[in-house]
């Protein structure tokens, strides 16, 4: 089995994401999805015991993590360490839908802000709100500062 492979749904098996410290923004992308950390592969307790099986340097120990949707839907998102940081805005980003749609209204919001206030506990930073007659959002950057919108009811 390909320890970096998983069971998905969806015909885009990956979301790569170039990053400085993978793990940093695993931990992150899994509080924003609800996705969990990819466990190690079956045989193994943890990642570190596969890397030793493995031989793998530091360096490569700390090359990749990977967040999955606990319920095998989603695509799995891959973290990459790259040496370069971020320089331009990204020209395409992820929209997320934090809230329940079934909620009243207000309920929504409610819990709207209340994610948005636990992702800047977690190094995300608020850019701007809009409200336009397509929709309302808030965008915002991750820990790296990558782009990504939180949209309103």
């Amino acid at each position: 089995m390909n320890p970096i492979s998983h069971p998905h749904t969806t015909p885009i098996k990956n979301v790569t994401v170039d990053a400085a410290d993978p793990n940093r923004l695993a931990e992150f992308w899994a509080f924003a999805l609800g996705y969990v950390l990819q466990p190690p592969p079956p045989g193994f307790e943890t990642w570190e015991a596969f890397a030793d099986v493995m031989n793998l340097s530091t360096d490569d120990r700390e090359r990749y993590a990977a967040v999955i949707d606990p319920n095998g839907v989603g695509s799995r998102i891959l973290f990459q360490k790259v040496p370069e940081g971020k320089a331009v805005k990204n020209r395409w980003h992820l929209d997320i839908d934090v809230v329940d749609r079934s909620l009243p209204t207000e309920e929504q919001n409610r819990d709207r802000e209340a994610k948005i206030a636990a992702l800047v506990e977690r190094g995300a930073t608020e850019i701007a709100r809009f409200d336009e007659p397509v929709g309302r959002w808030v965008l915002m950057t991750d820990p790296e500062g990558n782009e990504f919108c939180v949209l309103g009811p």
